[in-house]
């Protein structure tokens, strides 16, 4: 029958944010089974009943430096990457001549479709705003709001168009037709996910960042733009 003892085994196994331990059962532990999300029953070499079961492991909480994070690396995109990859490109335009206008002043920028080709969920978005930021700072583009490849990013300036014809507000405040300023340039890109089986544990992952920048005009792309992010790890990883 059962032992009146509860032997906690080392911890031999862990994956994620849980660990796995084999213990001892005895009669008021085995009435607690039902608690326990995984339970394994088996027997060891003296015919005592054992069984395994899966227990959290507490991680705690801290901050980061977002400016000098030295934490390991992760198989997935981070801010990091994001961060890297935004101002090798931004710096790769800024020395071209796309963007020094011929005149002088500053070219108007719509942004179009940059694609999310991987596997797990990017707010291409976030990439985006870090090199719309860049261009702005650098007082060579402006962007546009009111024109997107999705629609416009901001739709206050359309719908302010419709109080002409209210009579509740005094027109002479109402923007007047043909104020909107159209673009000159397109922004439009990709990102792209490429898995490479280096052995049975170890996979190559290699990310693709994808710019391309058109005068809307002629439908020329004045300047292309490419950053590769690589990155090697186990293929036990989930996206």
């Amino acid at each position: 029958m059962f032992k009146e003892k509860n032997k906690q085994i080392k911890q031999n196994w862990r994956h994620d944010n849980f660990s796995r331990k084999a213990l001892k059962i005895t009669p008021e532990l085995k009435s607690e089974q039902g608690h326990f999300e995984k339970i394994r029953n088996k027997f060891d070499k003296n015919d005592n009943l054992q069984y395994e079961i899966d227990v959290p492991v507490i991680v705690k909480t801290k901050n980061i430096d977002m400016h000098n994070d030295k934490g390991r690396a992760v198989m997935g995109l981070d801010y990091r990457d994001f961060e890297k990859v935004s101002s090798k490109l931004v710096s790769s335009l800024l020395n071209s001549d796309a963007v020094n206008k011929p005149v002088g002043g500053q070219y108007v920028l719509a942004i179009s479709r940059i694609k999310n080709d991987t596997t797990q969920r990017i707010d291409t978005g976030q990439l985006v705003k870090k090199i719309r930021i860049s261009l702005l700072q650098s007082g060579k583009v402006i962007v546009t709001t009111a024109v997107g490849a999705n629609g416009a990013e901001d739709a206050m300036p359309m719908q302010v168009r419709q109080l002409r014809e209210s009579d509740e507000f005094n027109q002479k405040t109402v923007v007047k037709k043909g104020q909107m300023i159209a673009p000159e340039l397109s922004l439009s890109g990709k990102i792209i996910q490429r898995n490479v089986q280096i052995s049975s544990k170890e996979q190559q992952v290699e990310y693709y960042f994808q710019l391309t920048l058109t005068d809307i005009t002629t439908g020329l792309a004045y300047w292309e733009g490419e950053e590769v992010i690589g990155k090697r790890g186990s293929t036990s990883t989930a996206w």
